[in-house]
């Protein structure tokens, strides 16, 4: 991964993203597509299914196709920067992601109906209308907010990222697009870093500390149900320059203006071997 040297004044843009889950007998394991390699965003990364919110994403008809109410969609991500129908519109957007890049739709009804809708050409709000098809947003629990610094370390973008939690709906399978994502795995969290230290798959830094932060759960219904007490943590991070390689520090490191951890793991990580890494190796991770 080559480092991003620009800064980029613009305002970020608005995207959501879902770590969907799955419970295994040998535990908990997270769902991970790369990105096409020639992706203007994280090409060649592993990442979580999400992208940009678009502004057709706020007017479907939330009424009568969201199963809560735009008021308490609008307390779960706990933003007062945004209205209701805005936050109504980052839950639509991280669902039409979820299925537009791994083919799982976080609905009832008449889901082949849909899918066969969409495939003849249809936009997806249009097949949600076509087949009266109720998303279920109850699914999606809000993790955490990432926004992008002005200084970017891996891309020339910005976005404003809202990540949720969920699991896998029954009798669905996650695959990649073949198009924008050209793999797909499931992993243990703690597996995907060990492959991320071996070389053997890329990862962003969200990505990495959210691995990280999913360590510390057993199975799928301790990391949603601590979701729903904790509530989304805030974490914008800042990048520095120390003894010629870039860092990029969260909440709770020293050299961060938010003094309060938001997330267990490191509060630091440095660019080294063209990849992002803890002061201290790989355990360092989990201290």
């Amino acid at each position: 991964m080559e480092l991003n040297h620009e800064i980029v004044t613009t305002p970020p843009r608005a995207a959501a993203t879902v770590v969907m889950l799955r419970d295994t007998p040998e535990g908990l394991e997270v769902f991970l597509m790369r990105r096409h390699g020639k992706s203007d965003v994280l090409g060649g990364v592993y990442v979580f299914p999400g992208g940009k919110v678009d502004v057709a994403d706020a007017e479907l008809d939330m009424a009568a196709h969201l199963d809560q109410d735009l008021h308490m969609l609008h307390s779960s991500l706990n933003e007062t920067d945004i209205d209701p129908l805005t936050a109504a519109g980052v839950y639509v957007a991280a669902m039409r992601e979820a299925f537009e890049e791994s083919g799982v739709l976080f609905a009832q009804g008449d889901l082949d109906g849909f899918v066969a809708t969409v495939q003849s050409g249809c936009s997806f709000n249009a097949a949600l209308v076509s087949t009266a098809l109720r998303l279920q947003t109850r699914h999606l629990v809000p993790w955490s907010r990432w926004i992008t610094p002005t200084a970017p370390s891996l891309m020339n973008k910005r976005f404003d990222t809202r990540f949720f939690v969920a699991a896998l709906p029954s009798g669905q399978v996650a695959r990649h697009d073949d198009f924008e994502t050209t793999e797909s795995v499931w992993l243990r969290p703690r597996a995907a870093l060990e492959q991320y230290w071996a070389g053997q798959i890329d990862l962003a830094p969200p990505q990495i500390m959210s691995l990280v932060n999913l360590t510390h759960y057993a199975d799928v219904a301790k990391v949603l149900d601590a979701a729903r007490v904790k509530g989304p943590s805030l974490i914008q991070p800042e990048p520095f320059e120390h003894e010629g390689a870039r860092v990029i520090c969260y909440p709770g490191d020293e050299r961060h203006s938010v003094r309060e951890r938001a997330m267990p793991g490191p509060t630091r990580l440095r660019y080294h071997n063209k990849r992002f890494e803890p002061d201290g190796g790989f355990e360092a991770l989990f201290a």
